[in-house]
């Protein structure tokens, strides 16, 4: 009797555990019969039915991997881009060794026209693999893309060119995607000239009125680069006075660009020739190296230094450090330098920054405005400068506005160790046409 009620249990526990695990089977069933769908849907074109299918199944498996990389390729096929970041991310963050995802995630970034924010991922993907020729490939496309940008027309740093963004939706077979391709490179090439009005003041703790200085420019897109024209003005201890200016940015070859700029004003409270040249070259690493000079004419005498920079993408950051090496008469070489930490936001269009200096530089006046010195002279000046920047355009907008505020500490050149305050803001607004 006793052995018959053992049978007994045993039955009943190998009956309960296969039910379960039919339960369980059907249940995986369900599950991979949802994400086959999605996958059918997708590979047949009908990437919204897709979506709805795995953001439903994701809600209630929210661990599946291969439903969340089907996810936020989705997304990236229909333009969602930054939807399909946040999907990559959340799957890239725990799983680090699958090169599928990161070649996925870095083309999401390419279709974008996100190259910072792609060469930042496909950086961190060979930190983990190490090696992959794919991931190498589409390192190196991204780092071109970005060296085929042009340099802003306000800084002497390393920028790059803004760009628009784009929304044009990418296929998975290759002839929609060519002409997604196509598409983008129009949107890219649309717009050629820019006009901007810089308009900023600065105020003084003592000993100076307030400086109004603005500036109207002009840029013009070629193939060979660009070339911009300005217009500078400022009121100065009740004086004004107007300089004209023309800067280029010839491009040479992937990798080699140069920046040259000449300005010439007959008013007093600017130099009357203001020279300045750089050559930019892009290195390995998401690095670049640039040298050149700067010369400077004023009815006191001329001023020579020298400048190098070197920038690095890291990312959405760009952190560029740059010094200015002036020989003097008496051989005591004086030097001042900077450094700008740049972080973008959606797109090249969008940032926000900060750029702190400090040292010994030649000038005719005690500020700098707009990052470039109004004029020059043999007096050396010591000084500290801290400047944030924010630009921001709305998408497909033509316009774009850049807000900047700065504060300054610099020496008075007639005391000892005295020092006076400057308090800076200013306004640009650029509208491309």
């Amino acid at each position: 009797m006793m052995k018959i009620k053992n049978i007994h249990i045993i039955l009943c526990l190998v009956l309960f555990c296969t039910k379960g695990l039919c339960q369980d089977l059907a249940y995986n069933d369900i599950e991979d019969d949802s994400y086959l769908r999605a996958y059918e849907l997708a590979n047949t074109g009908d990437y919204k039915s897709a979506k709805d299918t795995l953001v439903q199944f994701l809600t209630k498996q929210p661990e599946n991997k291969k439903a969340r990389i089907l996810l936020a390729s989705t997304y990236s096929w229909i333009g969602y881009y930054n939807k399909a970041r946040e999907e990559f991310n959340k799957v890239t963050s725990v799983e680090r060794l699958d090169r599928n995802i990161w070649i996925s995630a870095i083309k999401n970034e390419l279709y974008a026209k996100n190259e910072a924010t792609a060469l930042g991922l496909a950086n961190k993907a060979l930190f983990y693999l190490e090696k992959d020729d794919e991931i190498e490939r589409l390192k190196s496309m991204a780092l071109n893309r970005s060296k085929n940008k042009s340099y802003p027309e306000l800084g002497w740093h390393n920028n790059q060119e803004n760009l628009e963004t784009s929304n044009k939706k990418q296929k998975t077979n290759s002839k929609k995607e060519d002409k997604g391709k196509k598409e983008r490179t129009v949107e890219k090439e649309k717009w050629k000239n820019r006009i901007g009005i810089n308009s900023t003041v600065t105020v003084f703790s003592e000993r100076y009125d307030p400086v109004v200085f603005s500036s109207v420019s002009f840029k013009h897109k070629t193939p060979y680069g660009s070339i911009i024209p300005k217009v500078n003005y400022t009121n100065r201890n009740g004086k004004h006075g107007l300089q004209y200016n023309v800067d280029l940015y010839p491009k040479f070859r992937k990798g080699l660009y140069a920046f040259l700029s000449y300005g010439y004003s007959e008013a007093t409270i600017f130099s009357k020739h203001r020279m300045a040249g750089d050559i930019y070259i892009s290195l390995p690493g998401a690095f670049e190296f640039s040298a050149g000079g700067r010369y400077t004419i004023t009815r006191n005498g001329e001023v020579k230094a020298l400048t190098n920079s070197v920038g690095h993408y890291r990312g959405n950051y760009y952190i560029s450090l740059r010094s200015f090496i002036t020989p003097r008469p008496d051989q005591l070489t004086r030097i001042s330098g900077n450094i700008l930490v740049r972080k973008y936001l959606k797109d090249s269009e969008n940032y926000m920054g900060i750029n702190f200096g400090m040292g010994y530089s030649p000038r005719l006046e005690q500020f700098i405005s707009n990052d470039q010195l109004l004029a020059e002279t043999l007096l050396y000046i010591e000084s500290q400068r801290l400047n944030l920047e924010y630009q921001f355009a709305k998408n497909k907008s033509q316009n774009i506005y850049k807000a900047r505020m700065g504060v300054r500490r610099q020496e008075i050149a007639s005391e000892t160790k005295g020092f006076f305050w400057g308090v800076m803001a200013g306004l640009i607004v650029s509208t491309k046409f």
